[in-house]
C-alpha cells in the first residue's frame, strides 16, 4: 500500500519547460537570432533586385538582432514602437496613393 501524499496540491510539472523556465529564455533569443538571420538573407536577396528595399530591410534585420539582445521590458517598448510606425507609414502610403488615383 502507498503513503498519501503529505501536499496534494504539489504534483509533478506536465511540461519540460515547468522544469526548467531556463529553456523558454533560451529558445525565445535564438527565435529573434533566427528571425534576423531570415530578414538578412531576405534583405541580400532583395539588393540585387531594388537596391533601396534590400538595404533597408538589412537595416531592420539589424535592429531586429538588436532588439533581441536587450532586456525585455525595452524590447516590448522598441516592438510597441516598430509596430506603431509601420502601421502608420502603411496609413499614410494608402491615403497617399487613394489620393493620387483619379475618382470615376
Amino acid at each position: 500500500m502507498t503513503t498519501p501524499d503529505p501536499d496534494p496540491d504539489r504534483r509533478p510539472p506536465e511540461d519540460v519547460e515547468d522544469l526548467d523556465p531556463g529553456l523558454a529564455r533560451a529558445r525565445t533569443a535564438l527565435a529573434w537570432r533566427r528571425t534576423a538571420i531570415s530578414y538578412a538573407a531576405l534583405g541580400a536577396a532583395l539588393l540585387k533586385a531594388s537596391p533601396a528595399v534590400g538595404a533597408l530591410v538589412l537595416a531592420g534585420s539589424a535592429l531586429i538582432w538588436v532588439a533581441g539582445r536587450m532586456a525585455r521590458q525595452h524590447r516590448l517598448l522598441l516592438v510597441t514602437i516598430a509596430v506603431t510606425s509601420v502601421a502608420i507609414g502603411a496609413l499614410v502610403l494608402a491615403l497617399l496613393a487613394r489620393s493620387a488615383l483619379p475618382l470615376r
